[in-house]
């Protein structure tokens, strides 16, 4: 996309901000008092907090000339969530099989890299469109493809196996990989006060997902 740069909002300051996922659910409570509940959104969209994260002097003027590169809300760019930031539990390597994400057919050689969230009842499957590179490993049927037979678009989360390497039908696709999610400034106006920052105050620094 045009209207983003591949870059990773600075790490030491993410890392120390808040956030996490949102969702848009209408509730009516009928005549009986029970409710009929509906989801106004298919997916989810995460929203943080980066002024938990800044702490000196020098992070701050890091982040506003960040932000002036981004020309406030005009370019997203890559936010590391670090609550979930990977196809693994937390504290785990990510493996090759974490993730299924798709089911070859013969033909079939692009697949998007995806999480899914709980099974048990009604799991959730997240697109994952900023991976990071380097990170992404992927198998067919439990066995791990390398270069040349594999290749990933770290700027969509699209795998392609190379002519050749196509899965055969009905065989599991399954990745494993570390990412980023895609997100904008939510304002166009960082009101910094300086006497309040030296004080103690954080600055207020929204961020919001981009949805693909």
């Amino acid at each position: 996309m045009s209207d983003f740069h591949e870059i990773r909002f600075p790490l030491d300051v993410s890392l120390g901000g808040r956030g996490g996922p949102e969702r848009r659910t209408e509730i009516v409570t009928l005549g009986s008092n029970r409710e009929a509940r509906n989801a106004r959104w298919a997916h989810s969209r995460r929203r943080y907090e980066a002024g938990y994260g800044v702490k000196s002097l020098t992070q701050l003027s890091q982040i506003i000339e960040f932000f002036e590169e981004r020309r406030g809300r005009l370019y997203g760019f890559r936010w590391r969530d670090r609550a979930d930031c990977a196809s693994c539990a937390p504290g785990a390597t990510a493996s090759p099989t974490d993730q299924t994400i798709g089911i070859g057919d013969g033909a079939r050689a692009a697949f998007q890299l995806v999480k899914t969230y709980g099974g048990a009842f009604s799991a959730y499957a997240r697109d994952i469109v900023k991976p990071v590179a380097g990170t992404v490993r992927i198998a067919a049927d439990g066995v791990e493809k390398f270069t040349p037979d594999v290749s990933v678009d770290a700027a969509t989360g699209i795998m392609t196996f190379a002519p050749g390497a196509i899965p055969s039908a009905g065989a599991v696709v399954t990745a494993g990989f570390l990412f980023d999610v895609p997100v904008r400034f939510d304002t166009d106006f960082l009101e910094i006060d300086m006497h309040a920052f030296e004080a103690g105050a954080i600055p207020n620094i929204p961020i919001i997902e981009i949805v693909p």
